[in-house]
């Protein structure tokens, strides 16, 4: 049938395979590095006393977490589909990732009151032991980043894991300063300042995670691309096709990217060839691999219904007209 889904865009290759498999190895030694580490430091912070340790134990904790998922989105996107679960597990990732952005506001506003609470109230800060500390958990994250640097940059998952890691070492850049400035003037009140700065990062990234996390969930158009100008460009470059309408475009995960549309072909058009066409030009210049099209000819099968198709969601401009 014409609304068979095509997955030529698909790579099912060996070099895929093998990139996932080192990926996902790199990713779970980066979170076996950072969650150790966390754990050290915030041991660390609570002996020293310094809150600039315990917001990047706060933060390493988050990005533990964080690449944990990026770890088990590698370890699902393997998993098939099922009966139930029909476009498989990929959308688990984005789920958990939207749970851990609120857990990170969390954590970054109660460093914030404990901040201002130290602020208000001056504790003694060991700096020797504090720069320790501080310094083996630069260490720890270079040595996680250099780690993911060797992965696949194209892969999204791995960006991200990456942009967490170099979170990390910001929060520990900012202990070492802090611990520097304290044994240099004896100034504890640096310790809380820059734990405030830190947790500001952390919530940074939360926004920014539940941000994306949302705009997956609400199948919302990925920010790369374009619907109307989508459409447009299969009206213009795939013979037959005389108007797209009823379009929508999501992303499964954030990195799959998927589409449903009716085709109004020309008369005499073959129907196959033309949703064919239209498929592989979604896939090649659009990045779109797995896409439902529905070919009409003549009146749209959805007119008329009563499921308020005219709508603006379901809408794609054409020259001032809408469907």
């Amino acid at each position: 049938m014409a609304h068979s889904h095509d997955h030529s865009g698909h790579d099912h290759g060996g070099a895929g395979h093998v990139h996932g498999s080192t990926d996902k190895k790199r990713v779970l030694i980066a979170a076996g590095l950072t969650a150790g580490f966390m754990v050290a430091e915030a041991l660390g912070g609570l002996f020293t006393g310094s809150l600039a340790l315990l917001a990047d134990a706060g933060h390493m904790l988050a990005d533990a977490i964080a690449l944990g998922l990026a770890w088990y989105a590698f370890h699902l996107a393997g998993r098939p589909a099922t009966g139930q679960l029909t476009y498989g597990f990929g959308r688990v990732k984005t789920l958990v990732a939207y749970t851990n952005g609120i857990a990170i506001f969390v954590i970054a506003l109660w460093i914030i009151y404990e901040a201002w609470e130290r602020l208000q109230t001056p504790a003694p800060v060991l700096g020797g032991p504090m720069l320790v500390v501080a310094i083996l958990g630069l260490l720890v994250n270079l040595g996680s980043f250099f780690v993911l640097h060797g992965g696949d940059r194209e892969s999204l998952n791995m960006r991200g894991a990456i942009l967490h890691v170099l979170g990390d070492l910001l929060g520990s850049a900012a202990a070492i300063v802090a611990a520097l400035v304290i044994l240099a003037t004896g100034w504890t009140p640096i310790d809380p300042i820059l734990s405030v700065l830190v947790s500001l990062l952390i919530l940074s990234t939360a926004w920014s995670l539940m941000r994306a996390a949302a705009h997956v969930l609400l199948e919302g158009v990925p920010p790369s691309l374009d619907r109307d100008l989508i459409a447009r460009d299969i009206e213009a470059t795939v013979g037959g096709v005389r108007e797209v309408h009823h379009m929508h475009i999501w992303s499964l995960d954030g990195a799959s990217n998927m589409a449903t549309l009716h085709a109004c072909l020309n008369d005499g058009v073959d129907a196959y060839q033309a949703v064919s066409a239209v498929k592989k030009r979604l896939a090649s210049e659009h990045g779109i691999s797995h896409a439902t099209v529905e070919p009409e000819f003549g009146k749209c099968a959805d007119e008329g219904d009563d499921h308020g198709h005219e709508h603006e969601h379901d809408a794609v401009p054409h020259h001032g007209h809408y469907h």
